[in-house]
């Protein structure tokens, strides 16, 4: 019997996806979805297939751009922004980075970025993101509530990336508004193809200027590598930089609202953390698993007719893998619905991929994250929310699970 369509634009697969994704892994776990763009694209919703899909080569990133909702993963059409919609050019200069393309291009692009992401570099940015916490939070001395997302959340994560890229932390508000359309991808509607445009035309300003006064940040590093030794086309070094905007900031954003959202909606276990700092790495990796920062892989195609969970898929279909989902499969972690703030990992959560495409921010949005609840358990041991828990929105799109906004009290 032929399965019916999964409609993905739902309210049941925005506000509170975890029921519909859990209907999903009983019923048939790889399915073909209508996206809200209204491309048709598979579904995989079980952590063993979701975690051999997104190592499988067989499903390609390169021609991910004619489908895909998600402009960060690499989209020339822009989901919801045809390319008619868009000035001459755009699109390529989005769609040429690592996260969008397949060996041997993305093993040259990686090992261009990763030397700046490595385990000892990223430690070494400790003292700052600790001062830029401490500074954030002093703001809010006097107060007794806050959006947490908009007056910490946010604020963190984006001064980093722009001090580690060297950009201007005036723009960080264009950069959000920016971010905000990009990652909501087709529900952005028309504000999609002109954030997109803005983007692209702020980042080819920022690296003409860069030309002129090179400094010691990983925009100039990037812009000397491409200009000294030819490795980096214009299109690959715009869209690296697009990449690195929009994704280096996003992750942590959602990984502290959602980490404060489950700890407070779940009595006792803010004071239980609180007490406990030894909790904390786990805790870290149990915030990624219970409510990650994605809900879906970005886009992959594949290349050849395949099986996934019993399912084939025909050559030249778009499939995404449900991160959000596969992190609650049952048959892989033990109470899987439940918060639990010293679980062991194992087999390890999805949150940040797995792969050739694993995240390779992972460990600066894990450092971000440990610093970020330090901070606000250091600060506000009586930290609740203000609002009943269903006041709450959550951020429109297929690719983020994060809230619009987090009121709390002290």
């Amino acid at each position: 019997m032929t399965q019916e369509l999964v409609d993905m634009s739902t309210s049941a697969f925005h506000g509170d996806p975890h029921e519909a994704y859990a209907e999903l892994r009983r019923t048939g776990p790889v399915r073909r979805a209508k996206l809200p763009s209204g491309v048709h694209a598979w579904v995989v919703t079980r952590y063993e297939d979701a975690r051999r899909a997104l190592a499988d080569p067989r499903l390609s990133k390169r021609s991910s751009s004619m489908v895909s909702d998600q402009p960060v993963g690499g989209s020339r059409t822009a989901g919801a922004a045809p390319a008619s919609a868009m000035s001459e050019g755009i699109g390529a200069a989005i769609s040429q980075h690592m996260l969008a393309v397949d060996p041997p291009d993305h093993t040259r692009l990686r090992r261009l970025v990763s030397a700046a992401f490595t385990t000892r570099r990223i430690e070494a940015l400790r003292p700052r993101i600790e001062r830029i916490a401490t500074d954030l939070l002093d703001r809010l001395d006097g107060q007794d509530r806050a959006d947490l997302i908009d007056d910490f959340a946010f604020p963190l994560p984006i001064q980093v990336i722009c001090e580690l890229l060297g950009l201007p932390m005036e723009d960080r508000d264009d950069f959000r508004e920016w971010s905000n359309a990009v990652v909501a991808g087709s529900e952005a509607g028309p504000n999609l193809a002109s954030a997109i445009e803005s983007m692209v035309k702020y980042i080819h300003a920022l690296l003409a200027e860069r030309r002129r006064t090179p400094g010691d940040d990983l925009l100039s590093g990037l812009i000397q590598v491409r200009d000294a030794e030819d490795r980096l086309t214009e299109d690959e070094l715009s869209s690296m930089v697009f990449l690195l905007l929009v994704a280096g900031h996003e992750t942590t954003v959602n990984l502290i609202g959602n980490g404060v959202y489950s700890l407070l909606t779940h009595p006792g276990e803010w004071d239980r953390l609180r007490a406990d700092r030894e909790l904390l790495p786990s805790a870290i990796e149990e915030f990624l698993r219970y409510d990650g920062p994605l809900k879906t892989s970005t886009f992959r195609i594949a290349n050849e007719e395949l099986e996934i969970g019993g399912v084939t898929i025909p050559a030249g279909d778009p499939v995404i893998i449900g991160l959000l989902s596969a992190n609650r499969d049952a048959e892989q972690f033990l109470a899987a619905d439940e918060l639990r703030l010293d679980r062991v990992q194992s087999p390890g959560h999805l949150a940040f991929g797995h792969g050739i495409h694993y995240c390779l921010g992972a460990p600066l949005a894990r450092l971000e994250g440990q610093i970020a609840f330090t901070a606000l358990l250091d600060r506000y041991p009586g930290l609740r929310l203000a609002v009943p828990p269903e006041e709450l929105s959550w951020r429109p799109g297929l690719l983020l699970r994060g809230l619009e906004g987090l009121p709390v009290r002290w």
